[in-house]
């Protein structure tokens, strides 16, 4: 997962996949019904870590750490954004 974004939008999908709703999940995971509609909305600036790992949970979800590959671009790779920006 990159950023909060991606996280709001896997939640997102986790929540309905599970036919969860919103405030259900956020009665469960123990944060207000504000913060859930942030995250899933990529609205949301900052999340306490603890408030996280608890929706994740929630909807059945965990973060997990791994190395950031360090590997340079090749030509081939930025003509390939340039194209699926077009």
């Amino acid at each position: 997962m990159n950023d909060l974004q991606e996280i709001g939008t896997q939640v997102a999908a986790a929540r309905k996949a599970l036919k969860l709703g919103q405030r259900e999940t956020a009665v469960s995971a123990g944060v207000s019904l504000r913060t859930m509609t942030l995250l899933e909305t990529g609205r949301a600036t900052e999340i306490g870590y603890s408030k996280l790992i608890r929706i994740l949970a929630a909807v059945g979800l965990e973060l997990r750490l791994g190395r950031i590959e360090s590997k340079r671009p090749t030509l081939e790779d930025l003509l390939g954004e340039e194209d699926a920006h077009d």
